[in-house]
């Protein structure tokens, strides 16, 4: 009878997308003299906070649970000795849970390339789709955002930017998937490094992610990440922090329910391709409805060119089959797709010419 269940299971997935977009999940790793009982442990509010820990650790905590239009839904907090040498330790354990932000307050700048380089890996090798806030780190990776604000003054005190990386995973985590963290105030922030706006225009063009005081208020000038060098595949969208926060919610979403209500679990024929590929969909068409993909410009389908060189690699003549024969050849245990989708950006730039 097919799979009527998993296009079902998708529809829900994607009618709390909104719902999930909202929040997402912070990691924090901290060290500490004292490391409390359990740990790594998770806070969603202040009271959360171990009383144990130094008033510089609690109040990084506090700092990442400010978020932005949402506190994220959670940080999970690691903390090591302060004796620690490297991050190992809990880089295995971040590995086995689900977040999306990582901030390191206390790394050096001969850590950050290397944290870098973990993250990388994860996104581009493991499919672990997070991100990280790192200081002044020209990683140049969709995966790594370069707070690169050298001097962030609040009212109590000034922070460095490593010290206030936790904000920005903070409020990044809490922005909902239907805006842009571009232009978002830090009521807290007095003051920070004045640049020009050349300056601003030329850090942006660098991957750098900066905050600006337009006179009033700071804020972040463009939410973008560290990509600078585009390819055919990632171009100018994927600097765009927004961006590839949908992206990432996306992919996840579709890995895990084929995961757990489609693979190992129906015969891999092409009538069950075939409604795998419209349960998916109806994930993207529901996606539309809620302003993250635009209308009529997103597409599921077989993979006719994977599929080719797989069936020619089991020895299977394709040369002489026709492409409809191609996309219902028996594939084993492999499922070849394709989708082309258009993510919603927010308007950052207008342009308004007035003639009085």
């Amino acid at each position: 009878m097919g799979l009527p269940a998993i296009n079902i299971i998708f529809k829900e997935v994607a009618a709390t997308a909104i719902q999930r977009g909202e929040r997402g999940i912070v990691a924090l790793i901290l060290k500490d003299a004292n490391v409390p009982a359990t740990n790594p442990f998770t806070v969603t509010t202040v009271s959360d906070i171990p009383t144990t820990l130094s008033e510089a650790n609690k109040e990084q905590i506090q700092l990442a649970l400010m978020g932005y239009i949402r506190p994220p839904r959670k940080v999970i907090v690691y903390v090591l000795p302060d004796t620690a040498t490297d991050y190992t330790e809990v880089q295995n354990y971040l590995e086995t849970v689900k977040w999306d932000y990582v901030a390191v307050p206390g790394i050096q700048a001969s850590e950050t390339t290397a944290f870098a380089t973990w993250i990388k890996n994860l996104r581009d090798t493991k499919n672990k789709k997070v991100k990280a806030v790192l200081p002044n780190t020209a990683a140049d990776h969709e995966g790594i955002i370069n707070f690169a604000t050298q001097q962030i003054v609040t009212v109590d005190k000034t922070y460095t930017t490593a010290e206030y990386c936790s904000r920005i995973a903070g409020m990044l985590a809490g922005t909902p998937l239907t805006i842009s963290a571009t232009f978002a105030p830090l009521p807290e922030v007095i003051d920070c490094d004045k640049l020009t706006k050349d300056e601003m225009d030329t850090a942006i063009n660098q991957g750098k992610l900066i905050l600006y005081n337009d006179g009033e208020k700071v804020k972040i000038a463009r939410a973008v990440n560290s990509l600078v060098t585009t390819t055919q595949d990632k171009g100018e969208s994927f600097k765009k922090i927004k961006i590839v926060d949908a992206m990432d919610m996306i992919y996840d979403d579709i890995k895990k329910t084929a995961e757990d209500y489609y693979i190992g679990k129906y015969a891999n024929s092409y009538d069950n391709k075939c409604l795998l590929i419209s349960a998916i969909q109806a994930y993207f068409d529901q996606l539309e409805l809620d302003g993250i993909l635009d209308r009529g410009k997103n597409k599921v389908e077989i993979d006719l060119d994977a599929q080719i060189v797989y069936l020619r690699s089991i020895g299977v003549d394709v040369d002489s089959m026709k492409e409809q024969e191609i996309k219902e050849a028996n594939t084993r245990d492999k499922v070849f797709l394709k989708a082309n989708i258009k993510i919603l950006d927010a308007i950052e730039d207008i342009t308004l010419n007035i003639n009085i």
